[in-house]
C-alpha cells in the first residue's frame, strides 16, 4: 500500500499504534493507559481532514475495514484527501485503563470519560505520518464518524453526543443510526421489524406469541411443560427466564443489510413460513403451526448456537444460581463492559409494546417483568454498586439531559438513518417524535438497516443508501470549505 499522492510506501493496515490516554479525565494524576489505534494516510494530502471513529462492543482490530474506502470513513478520506483513524474504546479489546473489569474499575467507564478520550486523543496525538505533529484540531479539521454493526448504544450515539459536548474538538460529525435518546424500557425496538419483515412471518409470529400467552395464562402445568420442552428449554424454572430468550430471533434482525443473502433471521422466518415446500400466504399459517415450527427451529440447532452445551437454566436463568459469567472480571469481556453502560447510563432494554399495539413477542414480557429481570442481572454482575432494584435502573434522564437526547443541537452534524433499523425509534428519525432536517443538522434516511450507509457495497445494491452516502459526502465537502484554523473560527 502507498500514499496515492506521494507514492510513499505505507505500513501494513494492521499495524498497531498506542496512545497514552488519561485513566481519569477528572483526575489526571491517576496516570495513563495505552489505548490502541490504527491509522492509514493512503489518501492524505497536507491540509486534509483527520477522520476518527471508535467501534465498540469488541476489539477494534475486527474493524480495520473502516480505515479504507469500502466504508464511508474511507470514502470521506478519498474525496477530501484525509487520513483515517480507528481508536479502540476504553475497556474493550486490549485498551484497558485498569487490570480487570470489576465495578471499581468501571468507575472509569462512563459516557463522559469516553467522550473525553476522543477529545484528548484529537488534541494530543502525534500521528505516525509526515506532518503528524501538526494535525491537532486547531491546525486541521477533524471529522468524527460513528456507527457500527455491533448495535452498542453508547457507540452509535457517541458522535452526536461528542459534537454536543466537545464542539471545538471535532469540526464535523457524521452520525449513522445514532440512538441519541436513551430509553430504559424500549418497546419501539420491535416496530421497524414488525413493519418491514415478511407479512406472513409477522402475522405468524404475532399469532404464536399470543398462543404462548394463552398457554401460560391457562395455568395447565402439563401444557406449560410441553411448551417449554418443545423449544429445548424444558428445564427453565421461571416464566420470565423462558420468555426472555425468544427475543434472540429478533436481535438477529440487526445482522441484516441490503447485500444480505441469508442469515439467522431469514432462516427463522423460512422455518415458520415454508411448509412442504409451499410458502404461507400473507396472513400466515396460523398460531398453532407457527408455534410448533418456532419450537422446532429452536430445538434443532438455534438453541445450541446460543448456549452451546450448557443447560437452559444455566444459560438463561436470572434467579438463584450464580453463573460464573456474571462474576468473572477478566479483561476483554465485551458483554460485561456493554452491560455496565446499559445498566448505569443507557438502558435500551427491550420489552413488549403497550396494549393497543401489535406485538411480535409475548405480552408476559411487560415493562415491570422485564425491568425486574434486567435489574436482577445488573445486580448479579455489579453487586458492589447496584445493591438494590432502585439502584439497578439506568439514569437515562441524566444522560438525556447531559447530551440532549432527541433535542440535541450541534453545528455541522449529519444524521444518516435507516427505516429498517430496529433501533430507529431512539434516533432523530423516531416514530415517537417529529424532528426536522436542517442545513446545520441534516437528516438523511434510507429504506435500509442500521448503519447501512457506512458500507460502500450497500450503496451499490440499494439506491436509497447511495443517495444518503452522496448527501453525506456533499455536506462534508461543503462544510470543510468553511473550516479555518481555530484562531479565526
Amino acid at each position: 500500500m502507498v500514499n496515492l499522492h506521494t507514492r510513499e510506501a505505507l505500513p501494513p493496515i494492521d499495524t498497531v499504534y498506542t496512545f497514552e490516554q488519561l485513566i481519569d479525565h477528572d483526575n489526571p494524576s491517576m496516570g495513563t493507559f495505552s489505548q490502541r489505534y490504527w491509522t492509514t494516510w493512503e489518501f492524505y494530502k497536507p491540509g486534509g481532514p483527520i477522520i476518527l471513529s471508535t467501534p465498540g462492543a469488541d476489539s477494534a482490530e475486527d474493524y480495520l475495514a473502516y480505515l479504507q474506502n469500502g466504508t464511508m470513513n474511507g470514502q470521506i478520506a478519498q474525496q477530501q484527501h484525509g487520513a483515517t483513524i480507528l481508536l479502540e474504546h476504553r475497556f474493550f479489546g486490549d485498551s484497558n485503563p485498569l487490570p480487570d473489569l470489576s465495578t471499581a474499575s468501571f468507575k472509569y467507564l462512563t459516557v463522559q470519560q469516553v467522550i473525553d478520550d476522543l477529545a484528548y486523543f484529537a488534541e494530543n496525538v502525534v500521528l505516525p505520518m509526515p506532518g503528524g505533529d501538526q494535525v491537532s484540531p486547531s491546525k486541521a479539521p477533524w471529522i468524527l464518524i460513528g456507527g457500527t454493526y455491533s448495535g452498542t448504544f453508547a457507540l452509535r450515539a457517541l458522535t452526536a453526543w461528542t459534537k454536543v459536548n466537545k464542539p471545538d474538538s471535532f469540526f464535523i460529525g457524521y452520525a449513522s443510526s445514532a440512538v441519541v435518546e436513551s430509553i430504559t424500557n424500549f418497546w419501539g425496538f420491535y416496530e421497524p421489524i414488525r413493519l418491514f419483515m415478511a407479512p406472513n412471518c409477522s402475522a405468524d409470529v404475532q399469532a404464536a406469541s399470543a398462543r404462548i400467552d394463552e398457554i401460560f395464562a391457562g395455568g395447565n402445568a402439563t401444557a406449560i411443560s410441553t411448551l417449554k420442552a418443545s423449544f429445548g428449554m424444558g428445564d427453565i424454572v421461571h416464566t420470565d427466564d423462558w420468555i426472555y430468550p425468544l427475543h434472540s430471533n429478533f436481535w438477529d434482525w440487526l445482522d441484516l443489510q441490503p447485500d444480505s443473502e441469508g442469515g439467522a433471521f431469514l432462516d427463522f422466518c423460512e422455518a415458520l413460513e415454508v411448509k412442504d415446500g409451499v410458502s404461507a400466504p400473507a396472513s400466515g399459517w396460523g398460531g398453532e403451526h407457527a408455534l410448533a415450527a418456532w419450537g422446532s427451529f429452536w430445538a434443532n440447532g438455534y438453541y445450541q448456537s446460543l448456549c452451546d452445551d450448557y443447560d437452559a437454566e444455566y444459560c438463561f436463568g436470572s434467579y438463584g444460581h450464580n453463573a460464573s459469567y456474571w462474576e468473572d472480571t477478566s479483561l476483554n469481556d465485551a458483554q460485561r463492559s456493554s452491560y455496565w453502560l446499559s445498566c448505569t447510563e443507557l438502558g435500551g432494554f427491550t420489552q413488549a409494546p403497550p396494549d393497543g399495539y401489535p406485538s411480535l413477542i409475548s405480552r408476559l414480557n411487560t415493562m415491570s417483568a422485564y425491568e425486574r429481570r434486567t435489574q436482577r442481572i445488573c445486580m448479579k454482575q455489579f453487586p458492589e454498586v447496584l445493591k438494590t432494584r432502585a439502584q439497578a435502573v439506568p439514569d437515562v434522564d441524566k444522560t438525556n439531559a447531559a447530551y440532549g437526547g432527541w433535542n440535541l443541537k450541534a453545528e455541522r452534524l449529519f444524521f444518516a438513518n435507516g427505516l429498517r433499523d430496529a433501533n430507529r425509534y431512539q434516533t432523530v428519525s423516531s416514530g415517537f417524535v417529529n424532528i426536522s432536517s436542517t442545513p446545520e443538522q441534516p437528516i438523511a434516511v434510507s429504506d435500509a438497516f442500521q448503519c447501512s450507509d457506512l458500507t460502500t457495497q450497500n450503496g451499490l445494491v440499494n439506491p436509497s443508501v447511495l443517495a444518503v452516502q452522496k448527501e453525506g459526502l456533499s455536506y462534508i465537502a461543503k462544510w470543510l470549505k468553511e473550516w479555518k484554523p481555530s484562531d479565526t473560527h
